[in-house]
């Protein structure tokens, strides 16, 4: 078993090098390198090597030809990943099994020479559930393998047996292993490629917002301030946003503020006015400090949505409830209600208010955004964000 040895060496060393380059793809065609290999290899240890240890030396060759011909099976079917179901898995385990086990009716003295016709070659379907499934996968195709190998060779040294079989569970563990360490490589690769392309992306829109939307800001803010009055207080409102604005396109949310829990109450009460009623839990809703200024942000949206379409004289109710596993917004007001197909026509024009600074927000967060709406009954929007880290709450199309 010591050309066994080798044998799975070298593929394990090509697999490892595979695994560098990208996923799975080089894995399987470095499986597919090794089982014609292994045939050959077969080949030449029945011609030269174990020659006069078969008795039924012509059946043997036969046995050669339909290794061969399941290897280009294999091969072909492996080569689309559509087709790498546990089905054909199973099925090459198992005509892998039903190949070696021939081997009792082709050699004469099978339990003491040591020799299985397949030679390496039994270690392809091992390898392809360890690259398909992982670890787990292959180490159990090994055990499988590796049983068969110790029920042919029972009577034979234990050294011979047993040095097969723990290659070829060694060979399942650590392929597999190989194959999880490359998904997980491609898959940094592929988050790190997504954050490059949204940082690109988000310092030629810093560029463009700059040279556009900022400077009417400022703009705005120096002309309100000069004018004095009711100009006055729009000009302070366009700094406000000017400074949010360039908070935002500048990135200057600190990364420990990202992480810190903040008090989602003593964010949202600020926005209380005569005609704004909040109502907070006693106790203080903690959650991320960029999730609660992403909520907090939405609720903003949603009362800017009640003034700027509701009029002056719109009462509006906000209640925050901090319920075990959810953080549950309710933004409700007494105006005229939200005509049927308005937001979508709201979104057809380019106004993606609600599409994007309220459902887009808790979308983004891995929560939902519920709009209700009826005609002179008003409007209710509910946000509910998760608690649970990774657990998504399902995206709720409300009613117009």
């Amino acid at each position: 078993m010591t050309a066994a040895v080798v044998q799975c060496s070298l593929v394990i060393v090509t697999v490892t090098a595979a695994a560098r380059r990208s996923f799975s793809e080089p894995l399987w065609r470095a499986l597919a390198v090794f089982r014609f290999v292994s045939v050959g290899y077969a080949a030449l240890r029945l011609a030269f090597i174990d020659r006069s240890e078969y008795s039924e030396l012509a059946w043997a060759w036969v046995v050669i030809a339909v290794m061969a011909a399941w290897t280009v099976v294999t091969t072909i079917a492996y080569a689309r990943p559509a087709r790498r179901t546990r089905l054909l898995l199973g099925a090459d385990l198992a005509v892998t099994v039903a190949i070696m086990g021939s081997t009792v009716l082709l050699q004469d003295g099978v339990a003491t020479h040591g020799a299985v016709v397949t030679a390496t070659w039994m270690a392809g379907p091992v390898l392809a559930w360890a690259i398909r499934y992982g670890r787990r996968a292959g180490t159990i195709a090994g055990l499988i393998v590796a049983g068969c190998v110790f029920a042919l060779l029972r009577h034979a040294a234990l050294s011979t047996a047993l040095n097969g079989a723990v290659l070829l569970v060694l060979s399942g563990w650590s392929v597999g292993h190989l194959a999880r360490l490359s998904a997980e490589l491609a898959a940094q690769r592929q988050r790190a490629t997504e954050v490059e392309a949204a940082s690109r992306e988000r310092e030629r829109l810093a560029r463009d917002i700059h040279d556009s939307v900022l400077q009417v800001l400022a703009l705005v803010q120096r002309r309100g301030a000069e004018a004095g009055g009711a100009a006055a207080e729009l000009g302070r409102l366009a700094g406000q946003q000017e400074a949010a604005l360039r908070a935002l396109v500048g990135g200057k949310w600190a990364a420990g503020e990202t992480t810190r829990e903040v008090d989602l109450c003593q964010l949202v009460l600020p926005a209380q006015t005569d005609r704004v009623t909040i109502s907070v839990p006693a106790p203080p809703v903690l959650i991320d400090g960029a999730a609660a200024a992403e909520l907090t942000a939405a609720v903003q949206a949603a009362l800017d949505n009640v003034r700027r379409h509701c009029g002056e004289q719109t009462r509006a109710w906000v209640l925050v409830e901090d319920e075990q596993d959810l953080v549950r917004v309710t933004i409700r007001d007494d105006g005229p209600g939200i005509p049927d197909g308005r937001l979508a026509e709201a979104a057809a024009a380019g106004r993606l208010g609600i599409s994007h600074s309220i459902r887009g927000r808790l979308r983004d967060l891995g929560g939902s955004a519920v709009i209700s709406s009826a005609a002179g009954e008003g409007t209710t929007v509910e946000l509910c964000l998760p608690r649970v880290s990774g657990r998504r709450v399902a995206t709720v199309q409300g009613t117009a």
